[in-house]
């Protein structure tokens, strides 16, 4: 859940727990929950619901790929997580804690820790509050679907690089949902791509102008950028097909 990821821009996949609330036009087409709830019909999406830990056998993942990483010298990016957030307001304290133990215990990997709620982060990294510290070899990111969100979180984004020194930040403006701007403030890599259908839910419009935009200025801010995917599958143009990584991973 899921060893050697099919998602480009990471080595493996890492789920603590599943389950999750809508907070962001990015989650209108949620893959997790049509696929948990929908599907799969293992957890129940939203505020309230409880959100289901993953069994033993899965936390012990990470120390084998931690081992195998160590041993071939390699530093692999563990995306965590697909199938919920790890700064959940529904997410009990202790799992949290838990999953930090578990980073900090494998410091070979990079910990990719994607956010819909990035304005949770340094409190809920917070010692005097109870909660352990981001571990060094931990990035942090957030979902940023169009120029209002980006408006309203880059600055948050930017207090998480300052206050609590992660490994980098990055910004996964996947889906993209409209043409965005960036500034100096811009995270350290920059993630883009397209929407994909979800049950009854459509792919919605991105035009590949959008996508350029983001590159060239990403050229211009020093800023990594990697090109994940067109909407609905389309083949992604040959000069947007860009995949750069902030520091050294494995071979996919």
């Amino acid at each position: 859940m899921a060893e050697n990821s099919k998602i480009e821009w990471t080595t493996h996949t890492f789920n603590p727990w599943i389950g999750c609330t809508k907070v962001s036009p990015a989650c209108d087409g949620c893959y997790a929950e049509n696929l948990m709830a929908n599907r799969y019909q293992r957890v129940q999406w939203g505020a309230g619901e409880d959100r289901q830990r993953t069994g033993a056998a899965n936390w012990r993942k990470p120390i084998a790929w931690d081992k195998e990483a160590k041993a071939s010298g390699t530093r692999p990016y563990v995306f965590c997580a697909s199938l919920a957030d790890v700064f959940d307001n529904e997410v009990d304290d202790r799992w949290r804690n838990d999953l930090i133990d578990l980073i900090d215990a494998t410091p070979n990997l990079v910990w990719l820790l994607l956010t819909k709620r990035i304005g949770n982060v340094m409190k809920m990294t917070d010692p005097a509050r109870g909660h352990r510290m981001l571990p060094r070899n931990a990035a942090i990111g957030a979902t940023i679907a169009n120029q209002d969100e980006y408006d309203r979180d880059r600055l948050k984004l930017w207090e998480v690089k300052q206050g609590l020194d992660p490994l980098f930040t990055f910004g996964s403006f996947e889906p993209l949902l409209s043409r965005v701007a960036l500034d100096s403030f811009a995270p350290d890599w920059i993630i883009t791509g397209g929407e994909t259908d979800q049950g009854s839910h459509k792919a919605r419009f991105t035009d590949p102008q959008w996508f350029r935009h983001l590159r060239d200025q990403s050229a211009k801010l020093n800023r990594a950028f990697f090109m994940k995917q067109m909407p609905r599958k389309q083949e992604i143009p040959a000069d947007l097909l860009v995949r750069q990584w902030p520091i050294a991973r494995a071979a996919a």
